[in-house]
């Protein structure tokens, strides 16, 4: 008999701080016309507390709303391009958190598609029979590293967090189509220098990063690499556009989420959007969406999702993922994150002021 792998549990962690695009202005040569024209985005998240902080209490809720006991948790995929440490990694950090003594843990790091590459990894190891349920989780601790002065990024990005429940059934739910792909000779146009050990004991510290972001390239290669898998998945399916209930993509900008949907032939009122509230929280977005479509209602029992992203790499994929019966959470947890102190434009100037300490990389 068939074994697929249906999503059982689902939470997000979210900061509280919030950055306006007002509060970005007030340091930045910019304002909120420019912004969300360009964008979409009006505010994102700052965190106060660290990557695994945020996953701890996602996760938590994910496998309260499976009515999962972390220790019969067989595998932690961990999707993140900012990882707290390199070594160990984060899902180790988050197993022992957890109390998930049995569980494999592993990181994904494919940029802003490491959720969605993490999905296929624990499906696929779901249906070949190596586990029988895994944790997914798409989050990202971006304002530490990012380059505040640099407009043509520090008003895109944000942090946040979100983590699914997968487990193994009968039926035909969950993943049941899934193209990656990487336009490998393109990567260049979307770096990060200061992260890796190619900055290692050259002056550079952690911390200062240099943002290649050619954001017309970008724009381009995203719609064609996103459309493109959207395709695929759809025909490998025998799916037409009018068979997709929600579209559920990175949402990196809606500009490039408008464009995607359009190719796709589907009307925005079937796609899920809440870049506005978040901008691009790399990894953390599309399980972000998922979790507050399912909130908004938009989720209905067997329903077929589409879901996409793109990511430095220049990564992406698409996913066409059948919903099960349920769609609400079987419990809750009390994981909270500890109080916040500081305001958001607070955090992100005291950022600004450690990388200008004469000390710094220049």
């Amino acid at each position: 008999m068939a074994q697929f792998a249906t999503i059982t549990g689902w939470g997000k962690c979210m900061p509280p701080a919030v950055l306006s695009n007002a509060d970005l202005a007030t340091f930045l040569d910019t304002d909120d016309e420019w912004i969300t024209s360009r964008t979409g985005i009006r505010e994102r998240r700052i965190s106060h507390v660290s990557l695994g902080r945020m996953a701890e209490v996602a996760s938590r809720r994910a496998l309260a709303g499976a009515g999962l006991d972390p220790k019969a948790l067989q595998l932690i995929v961990f999707g993140t391009c900012s990882m707290d440490e390199q070594v160990p990694n984060m899902a180790s950090g988050l197993q022992a958190a957890l109390g998930a003594p049995a569980a494999g843990a592993m990181d994904v790091n494919t940029a802003c598609t490491s959720f969605l590459y993490g999905l296929t990894t624990a499906s696929a190891m779901i249906k070949s029979g190596v586990v029988k349920n895994a944790l997914v989780i798409g989050g990202e601790l971006i304002s530490p590293m990012m380059d505040w002065m640099n407009r043509n990024v520090s008003v895109l990005f944000g942090d946040g967090c979100a983590a699914v429940v997968l487990e193994a059934t009968d039926r035909e739910e969950g993943v049941l189509a899934d193209r990656l792909g990487c336009t490998g000779e393109a990567r260049g146009i979307l770096q990060v220098h200061g992260m890796g050990l190619a900055y290692a004991n050259r002056g550079w510290p952690l911390g200062d990063t240099d943002w290649v972001f050619e954001g017309q390239e970008i724009f381009k290669r995203a719609v064609v690499g996103m459309s493109r898998a959207c395709e695929a998945v759809l025909t490998a399916r025998g799916l037409r556009a009018e068979d997709v209930d929600l579209v559920v993509p990175h949402q990196a900008n809606l500009r490039i989420i408008e464009a995607v949907v359009k190719r796709a032939g589907i009307p925005m009122e079937r796609c899920f959007v809440n870049v506005q509230r978040y901008g691009n929280m790399s990894s953390a977005t599309v399980p972000v969406a998922l979790v507050e479509s399912l909130e908004a209602g938009r989720v209905k029992p067997g329903c077929n999702l589409l879901l996409t992203g793109f990511g430095a790499g220049l990564t992406w994929s698409a996913h066409v993922l059948r919903w099960g019966e349920r769609t609400t959470p079987l419990g809750a947890s009390d994981a909270e994150l500890p109080p916040c102190t500081k305001s958001a434009l607070e955090m992100v100037r005291g950022y600004i002021a450690l990388k200008r300490r004469p000390d710094r990389s220049g």
